[in-house]
């Protein structure tokens, strides 16, 4: 009776089975989630659980957490995945959480000190601690704190250098945490993008101006598109006017050679005598007074371009831990472009947006000024967020801040290096 009833309601017993199945698989994964937060915990415990001295004090670790991030969930996968790993590792902890967008930057200047910066969020919290962090006037000393960053926003380009790949949120989010414990770090290079009159903005990634960035910011509009979205997006902005230039004039100076790396600690004061004799000898032996020499002139180069998009990176995505240049890459895209080369290129662009296409010239320099004409309008990309177009200095400052990464992406940055 019960197989004749089913195969009489063929339809409501396929509909079950699918309803059966997927629950099913929800329920594995939901499972599958804990064991990672459960094994992360055990691990972060492992942490907690170290002796050390009385008169040693707690480190202290700030948060900033942005929960707007990824779409108003970004509260919700912290606390979940993140905050009971930071508590359980022994760190003193205090989460500072942002309301409104630029709220970070004004925070990070009121900051006292700490042991620990980590960012948890997306591009734009990034973005937004490192330019407030780099602001501050005591800049110099407050840089040197090593800073973690917890992937939870809806672009998190940062997290390609930092850690491994993983298709499960639960497990990337709690790698990022658990490399912040293990202490490993490795130094980025920071972008000073500054403006006629604006303070200036700090990037990790790059800066893009250009039609497929305009174009790509449009894309969410289409999302009852689906999978077309992205190149409906780039198709529909081909019927404005076309070919679509931007031209400007760029100034620029090479690569600069790469100074050697200062020792972590710093060498312990030798005792008073030999401090005397040193003096005392420096003093004797009254070496003749150095003709000062001249300082050569630094080698600008000049550039009148046209082009389909400008961009401005830093070496961060593939990092080089042992080269001996530091530049950052500018690359001007042909503005011959076709509008199907265009909707295809868009596409590739949104999963690498400062690639580099054939036909583009590419400069490394480690300064530059970008000139535009009077009346330019449109928007810049400065780390996936928007800001004015309008004439910049880009500045390198290499080697500027520290992250904390996964040792195993570390191991794989130095093996590739030597290979």
């Amino acid at each position: 009776r019960a197989l004749a009833a089913l195969r009489n309601h063929w339809k409501k017993t396929a509909l079950g089975v699918c309803l059966l199945s997927w629950g099913g698989s929800w329920l594995y994964g939901k499972h599958c989630d804990n064991l990672l937060r459960r094994a992360a915990c055990q691990e972060a415990q492992a942490f907690g659980n170290q002796l050390i001295p009385s008169s040693m004090p707690l480190k202290k670790a700030t948060v900033f957490l942005n929960p707007a991030a990824c779409k108003g969930k970004a509260r919700n996968l912290f606390e979940k995945n993140a905050a009971p790993i930071l508590h359980l590792s022994g760190l003193d902890v205090t989460v500072v959480k942002t309301d409104y967008e630029g709220q970070a930057k004004k925070l990070l200047e009121l900051m006292e000190n700490t042991d620990l910066i980590i960012i948890a969020g997306g591009d734009g919290t990034v973005q937004e601690v490192i330019t407030g962090l780099l602001r501050r006037a005591d800049e110099a000393a407050f840089s040197k704190i090593p800073i973690g960053f917890i992937p939870l926003g809806k672009t998190c380009t940062l997290s390609h250098t930092l850690y491994p790949e993983s298709m499960n949120q639960v497990q990337h989010i709690t790698n990022a945490t658990l490399a912040i414990l293990k202490g490993e770090t490795v130094p980025l290079d920071v972008l000073q993008i500054k403006g006629e009159k604006e303070q200036p903005v700090f990037a990790l990634t790059g800066l893009r101006w250009g039609s497929y960035r305009d174009a790509g910011v449009k894309v969410s509009k289409y999302w009852y598109l689906g999978p077309l979205k992205t190149k409906a997006a780039h198709f529909f902005s081909t019927f404005k006017e076309w070919p679509q230039k931007r031209e400007a004039a760029l100034v620029y100076l090479g690569p600069t050679e790469r100074p050697p790396e200062e020792p972590e600690e710093k060498p312990s004061r030798p005792p008073l005598y030999v401090r005397l004799y040193r003096r005392l000898c420096l003093y004797w032996s009254s070496p003749p007074k150095e003709i000062p020499q001249e300082v050569a002139p630094e080698d600008w180069e000049e550039l009148k371009l046209s082009t389909i998009e400008l961009s401005i990176a830093t070496q961060n995505r593939q990092l080089d831990l042992t080269r001996t240049e530091d530049f950052m890459d500018i690359c001007i895209e042909a503005d011959t472009v076709s509008k199907g080369q265009f909707v295809s290129r868009g596409s590739q662009k949104m999963c690498d947006p400062h690639t580099c296409p054939e036909g583009s010239q590419c400069i490394q320099a480690s300064r530059c000024i970008l000139q535009l004409p009077e009346g330019t309008e449109g928007s810049f990309g400065i780390d996936n967020e928007e800001y004015e177009a309008m004439p910049v200095e880009v500045k390198l400052l290499p080697r500027k801040l520290r992250f904390f990464c996964d040792p195993r992406m570390r191991e794989q940055m130095l093996r590739a290096a030597v290979q």
